[in-house]
């Protein structure tokens, strides 16, 4: 269990994810570039006292996760897009992870949207100490179902404990016969990803978000000097060039991922091409009831 000051450290890093999750979905539009919706949320969580738990990622239609732009990005939103801001703010280590979905000028992805929204709510009215996993994966499945759609199955909510963001447990979103239990004390992320595709992910185009594999003598003195900066400035938890304030910050990613010094995720897709949306909360359990983290 958190003591006090450990339970308003993680509920400060969850507003604040809320927060910033909300103000990126309002500012996604036609024409808008995703490099100026993700600076702005990262600077709306770094502005208001935390820093960051991973890039602000901004993944579209078939993309389920793991796009961010890179440092000189020009993309922008296109009308029809099924756009997933996945967003996190850290404090000491305590953190907030959220995601929500918005379609851009259309209304063709309603429905799909809020299934995934839909089925999130559905686990935050009984999530809670001495639930089993599975209980979890089949209330999303089924609420899906309802709707006509279909979980992503190898994407899966996830623990988090102080500077560890996937950790412990993996919440599945379909029944998968895990009985291990949540138990009070801990934190949980429940991320449901909905699509109207086969219902799972492949590894798509390598993206820009990177995090420290290893640890090593490095004789370059500017790579030394740049990862020292990476761990006092992100800690253990992913980041990207784009979010460092470093000279040649891009350039110095390439060097240590050359060196396995970095290592990077791909680009998470759906394997036929299915749209798919997203709706992430974090959870505190303290009793029957999980404590919602992430709300604004």
């Amino acid at each position: 269990m958190l003591n006090d000051e450990q339970l308003d450290k993680l509920r400060k890093a969850g507003r604040i994810s809320g927060e910033a999750r909300e103000l990126g979905m309002s500012l996604v539009g036609e024409g808008v570039k995703l490099f100026d919706v993700a600076q702005e949320v990262e600077g709306y969580i770094r502005d208001h006292g935390c820093g960051l738990a991973f890039p602000c990622n901004i993944s579209i239609n078939e993309v389920a996760a793991h796009y961010t732009p890179c440092c000189n990005d020009d993309r922008v939103f296109s009308r029809g897009d099924v756009v997933k801001i996945d967003c996190g703010a850290e404090l000491d280590g305590y953190v907030g992870d959220t995601a929500g979905t918005v379609e851009v000028g259309t209304s063709v992805y309603t429905d799909l949207i809020e299934s995934s929204k839909r089925a999130r709510n559905t686990v935050a009215e009984f999530i809670g100490d001495g639930i089993p996993l599975c209980d979890i994966g089949r209330a999303v499945e089924m609420s899906m179902a309802r709707d006509g759609f279909v979980p992503i199955s190898n994407l899966c909510g996830h623990q988090i404990v102080q500077y560890n963001l996937h950790a412990g447990l993996s919440v599945p979103s379909y029944d998968n016969g895990d009985m291990n239990t949540i138990k009070s004390g801990m934190t949980v992320a429940v991320e449901p990803f909905a699509t109207n595709g086969y219902g799972e992910v492949k590894n798509g185009h390598f993206g820009n978000i990177v995090r420290i594999a290893r640890d090593k003598n490095i004789r370059d003195p500017k790579a030394r000097k740049f990862l020292e900066y990476v761990k006092e400035e992100f800690k253990t938890f992913p980041f990207c060039a784009r979010s460092c304030d470093y000279p040649d910050a891009e350039k110095m990613v390439k060097l240590l991922m050359r060196q396995g010094i970095f290592s990077g995720y791909a680009e998470l897709v759906e394997v036929n091409g299915g749209i798919v949306s997203q709706h992430e909360y974090t959870f505190y359990i303290d009793g029957k009831r999980g404590e919602v983290t992430t709300l604004p």
